[in-house]
Parts: C-alpha cells; sequence; structure tokens
C-alpha cells in the first residue's frame, strides 16, 4: 500500500540523498538539518507546533482567483524575480507559495496555498514512510529524519489544492526544493502541464527533468541534466529572461575600480570576515560592496566599519543584477553570480573564504574558462592589481551558458519563454 507513497517521497527528497548534500561545510547542514539526534527532535517537535498545529487553527489566506489560471510556482524572493516577467506579460497568471514560504520582499505579493491539513498527512504517513526511505538509504535516512518529517503532507495537499483550481499550468523555477518536487508530481498526477524555467546554474545532482517543458538557458544546463538521469517533456535554450534588461548595462570600463563580493550560505563567516578586511586594507584606493544571499541571516554589518572603500547590498531591496550594475569585478565562492556578471562583460574570480570540504568549482565555471580562479590570498590580491590596470572582454565566454549570447535572440529571453508556453 505504501510502496507507491515512499517512491514518490523518494523523488521528493532527491536532493537530501545526494553525496553533495551531504558534504555541505557542517555549519551550513548544522543549520539546514541540525548533527545531534535530540537537536533534530527538537526542530521536528518545534515544526509540529509552531507550523503544523498553528496552520490547523489559522484562517484560510485571501487570494486573488486561482481557478484556471496559471500558476507560477515559487520557493524564493530569486524564484519571483526569475518569473516576474511572466505576470507583466500574461494577465492570466498568479504567484503562489505554500503558507508559510519565505519569499524576501515579495511575501505580500504572493497567493499562499493553505496547509492546514498537512499535520494528519504528516502524522499518518511518516513512520511508513521512514521505513521505506531507511530501507532505501539507510542510516541516511535516519540523519535527515527531520528533513523527511517536514516534507511529508506537501504532495496530499498540493493535490487538493490543483484538484480544486484546476490551473491552467504550473510554471517553477526551481526543481529540486522538497515542496517543488511535490507541486510537480501532484500536477502530474492530474496531467496539468508544468514548465520549468531554469533561474541559476545547476548540478548534476539535481533530480532529472520531469517537466511538460523545460526551457534551459544554454548548453551547460542540458549536459549536466543528461547526467542526472533520463528527461521527460520537451526541451527548449531561451537563454536568462532575468538578465534581459540589463544587457544594456554591460560594462566596458578598461579598468576596475569597484569590486563586489557575493557571499553565498555555504561560506564560513570568519573566512568572508577576514578577506573583505584584507581586501579593503590593501586596496584602499578600491572599492568593495559585499552581497550576502537573500537567504543568509548571519550578522554582516562588520563590513560598514572597515572603512570608507566598503558597503553593504542588501539582497532583500537590491537585485542581483542592480547590483551587478555597479561592478567591475566579482569575488566569489560557488555562486551562480559569477555567470550572471560575466553576461554584463564582469570579470569574475573563483575565491573560497577559508577551509571548505564542499565540492571545488560546484558549477564547473573555472574548468570550462569563465571564470579566474585565486587559490590564496596572494593569487587573489595578484589577479585583482592586474584588473586595476586592465580588464579583460569575458561576456562571450558565457554562451556555453547562455544560449542567446552573440545570436540575433540576445536580450530577447523572454519573448521566447512566451512563445514556448504559447506552443505548449
Amino acid at each position: 500500500m505504501f510502496q507507491k507513497t515512499v517512491q514518490r517521497y523518494a523523488n521528493i527528497l532527491h536532493i537530501r540523498f545526494q553525496p553533495i548534500f551531504s558534504a555541505l561545510p557542517a555549519d551550513a547542514l548544522n543549520k539546514i538539518s541540525p548533527n545531534n539526534f535530540f537537536r533534530r527532535f527538537l526542530k521536528v517537535a518545534l515544526y509540529t507546533g509552531g507550523r503544523l498545529l498553528s496552520n490547523l487553527f489559522s484562517a484560510a489566506p485571501k487570494n486573488e482567483d486561482l481557478h484556471g489560471k496559471i500558476w507560477l510556482y515559487v520557493v524564493s524572493q530569486n524564484n519571483y524575480d526569475a518569473l516576474q516577467f511572466l505576470k507583466e506579460n500574461l494577465p492570466e497568471t498568479v504567484f503562489v507559495a505554500g503558507q508559510n514560504k519565505q519569499i524576501g520582499r515579495y511575501n505580500q505579493q504572493v497567493n499562499r496555498l493553505s496547509l492546514r491539513w498537512k499535520l494528519f498527512h504528516t502524522l499518518w504517513l511518516f513512520f511508513p514512510v521512514f521505513i521505506g526511505l531507511y530501507k532505501i538509504h539507510g542510516r541516511k535516512a535516519l540523519r535527515f529524519f527531520d528533513l523527511i518529517f517536514i516534507s511529508i503532507g506537501f504532495y496530499e495537499q498540493y493535490l487538493k489544492h490543483l484538484k480544486k483550481y484546476r490551473p491552467k499550468a504550473v510554471v517553477f523555477a526551481n526543481d529540486h526544493n522538497d515542496d517543488s518536487r511535490a507541486m510537480l508530481l501532484a500536477a502530474d498526477t492530474l496531467n496539468i502541464p508544468t514548465i520549468y524555467i531554469q533561474h541559476a546554474s545547476v548540478s548534476t545532482a539535481f533530480p532529472p527533468l520531469e517537466f511538460s517543458l523545460s526551457l534551459l538557458e544554454g548548453q551547460d544546463a542540458l549536459n549536466k541534466y543528461k547526467q542526472c538521469g533520463p528527461i521527460s517533456g520537451e526541451v527548449k535554450f531561451i537563454g536568462m529572461p532575468k538578465a534581459d534588461k540589463f544587457l544594456q548595462y554591460r560594462n566596458f570600463k578598461p579598468k576596475a575600480e569597484n569590486i563586489g563580493i557575493a557571499g553565498n550560505t555555504l561560506d564560513h563567516y570568519e573566512g568572508l570576515k577576514e578577506t573583505l578586511t584584507s581586501l579593503t586594507r590593501h586596496f584602499p584606493e578600491l572599492h568593495f560592496t559585499f552581497r550576502s544571499h537573500p537567504g543568509d541571516t548571519r550578522d554582516f554589518t562588520f563590513v560598514n566599519e572597515l572603512g570608507r572603500n566598503a558597503t553593504v547590498s542588501d539582497p532583500k531591496t537590491e537585485t542581483v543584477f542592480e547590483f551587478l550594475k555597479n561592478q567591475d569585478v566579482i569575488i566569489a565562492a560557488d555562486s551562480s553570480i559569477h555567470l550572471e556578471a560575466a553576461l554584463l562583460n564582469i570579470p569574475g574570480i573563483y575565491y573560497r573564504f577559508g577551509e571548505s570540504n564542499f565540492t571545488f568549482d560546484y558549477y564547473g565555471y573555472v574548468k570550462q574558462g569563465l571564470i579566474l580562479y585565486a587559490a590564496n590570498s596572494d593569487t587573489l590580491f595578484k589577479a585583482l592589481q592586474e584588473y586595476k590596470m586592465q580588464r579583460p572582454e569575458v561576456y562571450k565566454k558565457a554562451a556555453y551558458y547562455n544560449a542567446t549570447i552573440g545570436t540575433e535572440t540576445e536580450g530577447k529571453s523572454d519573448e521566447l519563454a512566451l512563445k514556448a508556453l504559447a506552443d505548449l
């Protein structure tokens, strides 16, 4: 009876059981799933009381009319930015998200799908699903039992909403989060068309493509997805829609003056702090702007104390391309901001902030020659010294990642996406 359900949740939780997930830096992984068993148990208890029971007694969300619309399903602020062009061009679209999902500055603009009865699905299904996943993944299921617990019920709740509202299609900008996978499988069950629009660089650890239509940025994404497993549905290359209106700001300055440093949740805090401090002192003539990942809740106010040549970009109020418009060079570790910068002809330097066991060059930017690798601070300082004198032209290198670069469709990714949706 439960075998099909176990397989479904194995699909939903695909990314959680990949080696790359377990290899996340200890502090980053501990925030997602505590290493200590009793802390994981406490997390489950707090989630049950603070979310599941709270949702049970909360009022139904006040939404737009969701019947027969094209749903733009989002799980983050970045997702919203990636799909906003559809909302601007297709009046029958509506943004939707889970009841408690944090969408950053767009929290109030997103329709919410009630998860009132998720508690009962969780209590009914957790133990058989956990046992089934333990048989498949062994002790990893025990290590991540909290994530299994939290994921259960999304599929069943979303299936109910899809049956009620019967959307014309569901569009995604994320293909691997637990709740996104649940929505995808629920839509597939009801034969509702699903469209995936790639919003960031992808990894071979992602689930196989299982959408009716997948709109990828370019060859790099397709090559990686082929390694993930069999591809279902149609695939088309459209470039990066969210970058279209910013290509006019390509940077052709001969010398670097403004340096952007982009962090993510995988970066060590002390490594970031040490690097920023060293850079601002070593290059007082340059201006450094630090931008954290939108989901990073750590305190970076120390940047404002480094001196007049250091400022902070708030990712909750400034989009990534608005940030990039003012930079001449980008320094980051494993972040897709390197590709976004390259599209605006901004050279990137791959630099790991502190020690890390995470996969080197996760997105393959160094391997493909898109960006420079600085193995240590001396190499980093040398590269910046060279860019101070002469910046290289890099945007054409991005063609492997973005199929529209150098073609007549460059800057028209949104038009390609809209046409693909119309054809579907």
